[in-house]
């Protein structure tokens, strides 16, 4: 045996103790085994049938091909991590290894030496972490669907087409036991790859089938694996069925998830257009995934709960006006849309005789628990001033008298706040004293003329608990029969980054388009609302509008 034989040996041992494949590949695409390690029999190999290109997953050809010219081209080595279809068929992948290199032979053409090793853990582990290392970040969020967008974006496509998050409805999980297909609120959240079919709305009493109300009940994945676009007829809903088959899906993996023992909502993944179904490695990691929502989602939950029992309080403050005869009156309170938190906004009206009205309004800084439950206070203290001086007193009295009492008792917070004391002076007609501090101006539409603000927009006080001993001012008005009195705050007329007098007059406009119709007191405080899209702070009105006695 010559030396050069004696080498080779040694190197084919080498290689053969190695966990790996040692390949070559010919110019014209044939592939030699030089030696075959374990990996050989997990993957295809030269003489089962086919190339070895058709072996790796749909999904990574194109950038395996996209890499491999660019290493021709620059004679550069390749080294990349894609999947290879697996011993046994049955669409089964396994991720491994790939590190070629060109060599270049005397006529200038070129083949390939290379291994492959088995790769699959380790690319686990690193996607694992890479996809946690996304869901890290992700705060308490001010709604469930932030949360549920930024795990979404994480899974699509890395490890499915599509994702689609079912929540469940507050207080209906006793059916996830009761009935065979749940009922789901609404698709919280919806990620599809692209040139996937767009799921159609779901009506209000959509049900999720057999398999997805056992995953919800078990509280365990479950993973359905199927025939490309054939899903199968019993345990997933005609609806989800329908979608299935458009998409040409070849698995369903269906991951509830799980905040303090309670399954709050459903994530379902499908693996779409043909590509190898999702396999228990998949569903492993997508399960980790998703649970790392649990924290934000708890946070989330709890911010919401605080928040419904900061509006029950403060909507406990926001009684309906008492009934006066010769007036109509209306009042509503809309929370921010685009905020989970609360506010310091409020409206009340007391009766301090048979034909005399404290009406008031006003708005506490702050968007929090904090400036609700102040909101309240002062709320009370107010009503409870006004009510002892009774009709005779002076609003900017009452308003001094509880500037010093706020700020001597309570943590001062800036209130903005007007306060009106309305006096039937005859069957037609009200005579009106109110005190403005920092408030909005209030809006009169006097019947049959275009509307205006009383006493213009600069002769209000200045806002309670700013300094001490400031002096306060009565404003005077009448009301007359089918006139209306409309008071609001900022939330109604003020839009960041726009000007406050440009909304006022287009308040005013509004109202004239309302007014002009003859809309009902109700209909038309409605009416004067901004788009829902456009509430970015609390609203109260309250109005109310002279009637003849009949």
């Amino acid at each position: 045996m010559t030396d050069s034989d004696r080498l080779l040996r040694r190197y084919e041992a080498l290689l053969g103790a190695v966990p790996q494949t040692v390949w070559t590949l010919s110019a014209d695409g044939v592939v030699t085994t030089l030696v075959g390690g374990e990996v050989q029999k997990k993957l295809w190999h030269p003489g089962e049938g086919g190339s070895w290109a058709e072996a790796v997953h749909p999904k990574d050809r194109d950038g395996l091909e996209r890499k491999w010219l660019r290493s021709t081209r620059e004679r550069t080595p390749l080294d990349t991590i894609v999947r290879m279809r697996a011993e046994g068929g049955g669409g089964r992948h396994r991720y491994v290894r790939i590190v070629a290199t060109p060599v270049e032979d005397q006529a200038g053409g070129i083949e390939w030496v290379g291994s492959v090793a088995d790769a699959e853990e380790h690319w686990r582990t690193r996607t694992r972490e890479k996809l946690l290392a996304r869901m890290a970040p992700v705060p308490a969020a001010r709604d469930l669907s932030e949360a549920f967008m930024t795990t979404a974006a994480a899974v699509v496509p890395e490890l499915a087409d599509a994702v689609a998050i079912f929540l469940v409805p507050h207080g209906q999980e006793a059916d996830l036991w009761s009935t065979a297909s749940p009922p789901v609120d609404k698709v919280e959240r919806v990620d599809l790859a692209p040139g996937l079919p767009s799921l159609a709305p779901l009506e209000p009493d959509f049900l999720l089938g057999p398999v997805a109300q056992r995953a919800m009940r078990e509280q365990q994945a479950q993973l359905i694996t199927f025939p490309e676009g054939h899903p199968p007829e019993k345990g997933i809903s005609p609806a989800s069925a329908q979608w299935l088959r458009e998409a040409r899906a070849t698995s369903v993996a269906l991951v509830p998830v799980v905040v303090s023992g309670r399954t709050v909502a459903l994530a379902t993944t499908a693996t779409c257009r043909g590509n190898p179904p999702c396999d228990e490695g998949d569903l492993a990691l997508l399960q980790d995934v998703f649970q790392q929502m649990s924290g934000p989602l708890r946070r989330t939950m709890e911010l919401q709960s605080a928040r419904e029992t900061a509006l029950a309080l403060q909507q406990s403050f926001l009684a309906a006006p008492p009934p006066v005869a010769g007036l109509v009156s209306t009042a509503l309170y809309h929370p921010a849309d685009s905020d989970a938190e609360v506010g310091g906004d409020w409206y009340d009206a007391v009766s301090l005789a048979p034909d005399a009205l404290a009406l008031s309004i006003g708005d506490i800084a702050g968007h929090d628990v904090d400036a609700a439950t102040t909101m309240g206070r002062v709320n009370s203290m107010l009503r409870a001033l006004a009510y002892d001086s009774g009709p005779d007193t002076s609003p900017a009295t009452t308003l001094a008298r509880l500037d010093r009492v706020v700020q001597a008792l309570d943590t001062p917070s800036m209130i903005t706040a007007v306060h009106a004391i309305l006096r039937r002076e005859s069957e037609h007609l009200w005579r009106v004293t109110l005190s403005n501090a920092g408030h909005p101006p209030p809006l009169l539409i006097p019947a049959g003329q275009p509307a205006r603000y009383l006493h213009g927009l600069t002769t209000a006080d200045p806002p309670l608990c700013v300094a001490d001993c400031v002096s306060r001012s009565d404003l005077y008005t009448v009301l007359r029969e089918g006139d209306t009195l409309v008071l609001y705050t900022d939330g109604l007329v003020e839009t960041p980054g726009t000007d406050i007098g440009h909304n006022l007059g287009r308040l005013r406009e509004r109202t004239d388009e309302l007014a002009g119709v003859g809309l009902p007191l109700t209909e038309l405080v409605k009416g004067l609302l901004p788009p829902v899209q456009n509430r970015l702070d609390d609203i109260a009105v309250i109005a109310l509008q002279i009637q003849a006695e009949r």
